[in-house]
């Protein structure tokens, strides 16, 4: 959407990944996943200003001690401008709201909202097909946000099927640990050979589980506090690799309910489920300034 200055804002919803399991490693070193990615209707505000000079700058920190050069964001832009033989630059600003390390994805959002809004004001009409293939180079969680659908996935998270999800609210929890991905892949208390799962499994509600659960809470001991806490309003589960917890209800009041019962000092706040990325229904609201 338009704003003054010349720049315009974009949502970045979060995830959640409503299970994940490893079910072997690849050749080439990395491991098959499944999982399933519920999108938000909350999240990170991306802002853009087109440049005439063909730069790509970044205006204040995404995320702290992050260099620009490094930031997903302008890697994102970069990418794009290359793939689409653009002449134009752009300006990028965040508004963030997601906490790093949750395990929420808001880096991969919001690198995603670079990619298919510039796509958009740039005027590339790349297909979703090529975003998503410049998506995956900058992360395996980078293509579900591009293609903004809740869906089941596959592969490094990268194979995606849609799927259509009730309508939930979820009592989310940071317990804020920061363990790096790369280090929990690595850890000999992981399961990497789960039977691999079927939609129809996950459908029935069958709890299917986070292979990442029982590492982080025996490691993190905020981690295991936040499910203690969790567990009095609800059944939590850990979302993706990070340490970000949630539970699922089936109504706002719900949530709200268990949210006022837990005890302070645990970050947790509330959002609903999105049927589809919030993104997409901004572009098809946006109109370019006059």
């Amino acid at each position: 959407m338009s704003q003054p200055g010349g720049w315009s804002a974009w949502p970045a919803p979060a995830k959640l990944n409503l299970f994940l399991r490893i079910t072997g490693r690849r050749p080439d070193g990395y491991h098959n996943l499944q999982t399933l990615f519920r999108l938000l209707d909350w999240g990170d505000t991306v802002h853009l200003r087109m440049r005439a000079d063909g730069i790509v700058a970044r205006v204040g920190e995404s995320v702290p001690g992050v260099a620009e050069a490094d930031d997903l964001l302008v890697r994102a832009a970069k990418l794009l401008k290359y793939a689409g033989n653009c002449s134009q630059g752009v300006d990028i600003s965040v508004e963030k709201r997601v906490p790093v390390g949750g395990g929420f994805g808001g880096g991969s959002s919001d690198a995603a909202t670079v990619l298919v809004a510039l796509n958009r004001l740039w005027g590339l009409a790349l297909p979703v097909d090529e975003l998503a293939g410049l998506g995956l180079q900058l992360g395996a969680d980078v293509p579900v946000f591009v293609r903004g659908e809740n869906a089941w996935a596959e592969g490094v998270g990268e194979v995606l099927t849609p799927v259509d999800l009730p309508p939930r609210w979820y009592l989310l929890a940071a317990p804020g640990a920061h363990v790096p991905t790369a280090g929990l892949f690595q850890a000999p208390d992981l399961t990497r050979d789960s039977p691999a799962a079927k939609i129809s499994d996950f459908a029935s509600g069958q709890l299917l589980g986070n292979a990442f659960e029982p590492v982080l809470r025996r490691r993190e001991p905020v981690v295991e506090a936040a499910f203690a806490a969790l567990s009095r309003v609800g059944s939590p589960r850990l979302t993706g690799s990070g340490s970000g917890c949630f539970v699922e209800f089936e109504d706002r009041a719900s949530a709200e309910a268990a949210l006022a019962g837990l005890p302070e000092g645990l970050r947790a706040w509330l959002a609903e489920g999105a049927v589809r990325s919030p993104l997409l229904a901004a572009l098809e609201t946006w109109n370019p300034p006059a």
